[in-house]
């Protein structure tokens, strides 16, 4: 370990109390002492200094009327620089090579564009066998794992839109093409916030993917593991769930989304 490591990992126990203060304010827009005080566990001096400190800074606005704090513009300045800087794009890609590196298989990241998954990004994988996709690949939205999680949290007309349909293409003996079965994996899908798939798009072929939010709870693509099917069959019986979960609720996270919301 470096001494700048060393260094990066030294907290500074006032910084963290006023982020945890500041933090508050996900829920209410309008937070009284006693309230941060209830919130955080410190004690009125303390809630008292950090609050004058950070409405110094712009970072609260005291309303003396009812003796209330709220967010003030240095924070809205700071996230407006945040969306310019940290777009969908720029953070999945570090993600998806982190994928690549605990797997060696390919990770992707879809979104849906009408009755479509596209290939938003994709990072190939390390394996000499391997399944491969290019960024900006067109693919049916109700076969595979990416495919079926844009499905399961797409609104209403969308799915319903699809399941019009008496039947859906049957890409292989494995693509589920009765609506009313793919209805039923959905809400499996929905409840779980994971998906998979093997030899659904294709016979040699199997996937693991999650869900993304963004600060608003809107599913904003899909995060996925693809590769050859006996391999993706191994991921899904050993860590493969929790390793794509971690990475969606990672860049979830960094798009502003919060499970406690």
């Amino acid at each position: 370990m470096t001494p700048n490591t060393k260094q990066a990992e030294r907290h500074v126990e006032a910084v963290l109390a006023a982020i945890e203060m500041l933090d508050c304010f996900q829920n209410q827009p309008h937070l009284t002492t006693k309230e941060l005080m209830d919130l955080t566990g410190f004690t009125r001096n303390r809630v008292t200094r950090l609050a004058g400190t950070l409405e110094h800074k712009n970072y609260l606005i005291s309303d003396p009327s009812n003796g209330s704090y709220s967010l003030g513009p240095r924070v809205m300045i700071l996230g407006k620089v945040y969306e310019r800087s940290q777009s969908l794009l720029t953070l999945a890609r570090p993600i998806l090579k982190e994928l690549v590196a605990q797997t060696g298989e390919c990770a992707s990241l879809y979104v849906r564009e009408g009755l479509e998954r596209v290939v938003m990004a994709r990072e190939e994988g390390t394996r000499l066998l391997r399944f491969s996709v290019t960024e900006g690949q067109r693919m049916e939205i109700h076969a595979g794992a990416g495919g079926k999680v844009l499905l399961a949290f797409a609104p209403k007309n969308v799915q319903e839109r699809l399941f019009k349909q008496t039947e859906l293409k049957k890409l292989t003996k494995s693509t589920i093409s009765d609506p009313q079965k793919l209805k039923k994996e959905l809400e499996q899908i929905r409840e779980a916030k994971i998906a998979v798939s093997l030899a659904e798009r294709s016979n040699e072929a199997g996937a693991i993917a999650g869900p993304v939010f963004d600060q608003n709870h809107r599913l904003v693509g899909a995060l996925a593991l693809a590769g050859p099917a006996a391999r993706i069959a191994n991921l899904i019986e050993t860590n493969g769930k929790q390793i794509i979960t971690k990475a969606a609720q990672k860049l979830s996270a960094q798009l502003g989304h919060s499970k406690k919301t």
